[in-house]
């Protein structure tokens, strides 16, 4: 697992040690938050919901099945995962290849819970992702347990989520854009039953960190909430240096 940086200095002027752990359900905007806010700051994204996409993925690609949990240990056991800086976004490469667009279909997306699920998998990925973690001075992570497993002792937290219409409506609009011509009720019957999936596994479900900040995006444009997240940010980075 590699994770490449660029280092820049950031809008202040200095270089922010601060780990960012954004959670939420699907279609909160955790992931568009997220890499505005790594951004500005300057500091590394981790994408974990692509890691389990590539899993996934790549499962499909050598015939695995996505219920056999040891089969899908050993597949994550031989996947070198890598986010490169790009533009308009960060590569995905798995194991030399390039599937950034690939896991982000559809399908790939109707079947990644079922791969998440399987308390293994998510063991092996945890622990690869703290590892990437352990090598940058500061870090955005988004997810579904970043808060309450992954990043336990982050510096700010934050737990985003939205009404099930809104949420599913952009999801849809996502969609969209990616050639879907499907109907928005099988968008909404999608992201319920992905909330019900999330919130009832066993292995790290969904749930908002004691210590994570609320943050309903309903009504918000991305602009608003990554402003919310910068300035507490600050104020956080502000209260360490005294």
């Amino acid at each position: 697992m590699t994770l490449h940086v660029t280092r820049i200095s950031w809008e202040e002027h200095f270089i922010v040690s601060i780990q960012i752990a954004i959670d939420g359900p699907a279609g909160a905007g955790k992931s568009t938050v997220a890499k505005r806010v790594a951004t500005r700051l300057a500091i590394p994204y981790i994408d974990t919901g692509a890691m389990y996409r590539s899993v996934t993925w790549s499962a499909l690609q050598n015939n695995i099945s996505l219920y056999d949990e040891q089969a899908l240990v050993a597949l994550v056991d031989n996947c070198d995962i890598q986010f490169i800086p790009g533009e308009p976004e960060q590569k995905v490469v798995l194991n030399g290849q390039e599937i950034t667009t690939a896991i982000r279909t559809s399908d790939i997306g109707a079947l990644v819970s079922t791969v998440a699920t399987h308390a293994l998998v998510r063991e092996k990925l945890v622990q690869r992702q703290q590892q990437m973690v352990n090598t940058t001075l500061g870090v955005v992570m988004d997810g579904r347990d970043i808060g309450t497993h992954v990043l336990p002792l982050a510096d700010v937290k934050f737990f985003l989520t939205a009404s099930l219409h809104m949420r599913a409506k952009r999801r849809f609009d996502e969609l969209v854009l990616k050639g879907y011509s499907g109907l928005y009720e099988d968008v909404v019957c999608f992201v319920a039953k992905r909330d019900e999936l999330d919130e009832t596994r066993e292995a790290s479900p969904l749930k908002k960190a004691d210590d994570a900040v609320l943050l309903d995006t309903t009504a918000l444009a991305i602009d608003e909430v990554v402003e919310m997240i910068i300035a507490l940010c600050k104020y956080r980075q502000s209260q360490k240096r005294g």
